[in-house]
């Protein structure tokens, strides 16, 4: 017998939720430690925060090329100046929602907020407006799938001893959007 388990299903949300709630809110943390290796910021990893990171000097549009190759992206977004020149960047992967986007962006230091997605009418709208008033921020939106996939591996790996017996196998999600050339 085998478990298979689809993230993006809809009818399996009950299934995730319930082995989400499992870890014990180390979700959130899990996924957060494993992009953070899918995206090579390790050694930029602020010690107060896995979620705040100082980079060496580049500037948005590096960045965001940069995390488009790691995470192989292809529809990433960028609001934002693209020669603005940043160090100080929070991650929030998924869809940690409005609160927890504008409570990274209100921190002074941080320039640059990289989501997974966001309510166009929310986040997108409070960064152009925070660039259109002259703040030094930027927004780079990954997309869902890719902002967590290499949490959803480590999911995999963490759930394989609690199912003894049963195989479980991480089947990668590809993001379902595209660019037209």
């Amino acid at each position: 017998m085998s478990v298979c388990i689809f993230v993006r299903c809809v009818f399996a949300t009950a299934v995730i939720a319930a082995l989400t709630s499992h870890m014990a809110g180390q979700a959130e943390r899990l996924t957060a430690r494993h992009m953070t290796r899918a995206l090579g910021w390790e050694k930029y990893r602020r010690p107060e925060s896995e979620f705040l990171f100082t980079m060496p000097s580049t500037t948005v549009n590096d960045l965001a090329a940069a995390i488009r190759k790691r995470l192989e992206s292809p529809t990433l977004r960028v609001v934002g100046d693209p020669q603005m020149k940043i160090t100080q960047v929070a991650f929030a992967p998924g869809f940690a929602g409005f609160p927890a986007h504008v409570q990274a962006l209100r921190r002074q230091e941080v320039e640059v907020l990289v989501i997974g997605e966001a309510h166009e009418w929310e986040t997108i709208e409070y960064v152009a407006d925070a660039v259109a008033a002259g703040q030094r921020k930027a927004l780079v939106i990954v997309g869902h799938i890719p902002s967590e996939q290499a949490g959803m591996q480590e999911f995999a790996r963490w759930l394989e001893p609690l199912v003894k017996g049963t195989p479980v196998t991480f089947v990668a999600a590809k993001d379902p959007f595209w660019s037209p050339r």
